[in-house]
């Protein structure tokens, strides 16, 4: 099959193209490589990507509608799965007016171009953030979710309208899934994963909000791959039946919602020590109080999910950390090898270097 993979430079749509490629799948993938976080490591994801004669990449903006209206009319897309968006909760406090123009506008012109060329599934990401201030645990995609803390959490909600707006009136398959903590190799710089491992090692502070009464359902990289390639072949269909206003994941249009996570959230403290055991050092820590569009736990009921696809995630902290752990100083030693003067075969050595490069970027 030919799949349009959008934001096929940032961590997930990058990890799902390589697995579709693997596969044997045509992959056609788009990124604007901003510049919200390091585009090197973008680039580096992409690297891995071009070598494949089943891959094929636009740099573009989605906000370009004439632009993706030439890829789609140049390729008959069999899936297309929508990853591109303006990322980050905090981000979005300080500058709401990209988080319109991409996470709206720019969402309104895939699903139109997806309108237009009669695409058989539209496979769009969504947010644990949606669920904002709901109390009640395990969140579950057939929960109220009207009340977000974060102007990124707004918008993905109206993904999830919009989307059932193209479902109801074009008979449009789509499918949201809402995204649950991810991390692992190749991972966001602004995730916690991320910045907690580069100050561990660099021996700095790192900041533990709500003083460390936060829980996470940290889902593995590997799992989220897996959950939406089955998804995808998961096309919602039309039932008559079902009365619109009993579950805002479903509903008699071919639309779907998903949560896809680990579904068993870990205490902050506890992911941190997992951090510290695969990085042999100890962190030093500045616990403070709750911050801005922050919320206190993350748990997701993974069933519905589970009920389609047969499959739930696997991988655990005390695996999944380490392999981060091991992919952060493996990428960052090997980034710029006149930053190194150590010993690669020394366990120490590597970490020193890594250390030292740190504190210099």
């Amino acid at each position: 099959m030919k799949y349009l993979v959008t934001g096929v430079s940032g961590f997930i749509g990058f990890s799902i193209a390589k697995q579709l490629l693997k596969l044997g799948h045509t992959v056609v993938g788009i990124d604007n490589h901003n510049a919200y976080y390091d585009i090197s490591l973008k680039q580096a994801r992409l690297n891995q990507l071009l070598p494949s004669s089943l891959f094929e990449f636009h740099q573009l903006c989605i906000t370009n509608a004439h632009e993706l209206t030439v890829i789609f009319k140049d390729h008959h897309f069999d899936r297309v799965i929508h990853l591109a968006a303006q990322a980050g909760v905090r981000h979005s406090i300080d500058n709401p007016v990209s988080y319109g123009e991409n996470n709206l506008m720019g969402y309104l012109n895939i699903l139109e171009a997806c309108r237009k060329s009669r695409i058989a599934h539209f496979i769009y990401a969504s947010s644990s953030s949606v669920y904002g201030l709901n109390n009640k645990t395990p969140f579950s995609c057939h929960d109220n979710v009207d009340h977000p803390v974060s102007l990124y959490a707004a918008t993905k909600r109206a993904n999830e309208l919009m989307a059932h707006s193209y479902s109801h009136l074009y008979n449009m398959p789509t499918t949201g899934l809402r995204f649950f903590t991810v991390y692992g190799p190749w991972g966001r710089p602004d995730m916690a994963p991320f910045i907690f491992t580069k100050k561990i090692l660099n021996n700095q502070t790192i900041n533990i909000n709500n003083n460390g009464e936060m829980w996470r359902d940290f889902t593995y990289i590997d799992d989220i791959v897996e959950g939406v390639i089955r998804i995808a072949d998961v096309i919602p269909f039309q039932e008559k039946n079902i009365e619109n206003n009993d579950s805002p994941a479903r509903s008699s249009a071919p639309y779907r919602i998903y949560n896809i996570g680990h579904g068993s959230p870990v205490n902050l403290m506890s992911f941190i020590q997992e951090i510290e055991k695969a990085t042999n050092k100890v962190a030093t820590k500045h616990f403070r109080e709750m911050q801005p569009g922050d919320v206190y736990q993350t748990y997701a009921d993974t069933q519905d999910l589970f009920d389609v696809i047969n499959y739930t995630p696997k991988v655990s902290i005390t695996e999944g950390v380490p392999k981060f752990v091991d992919w952060f100083k493996y990428h960052y030693q090997h980034k710029d090898n006149s930053m190194i003067s150590t010993n690669n075969n020394d366990t120490n050595g590597r970490v020193n270097s890594i250390e030292s490069m740190l504190l210099q970027s």
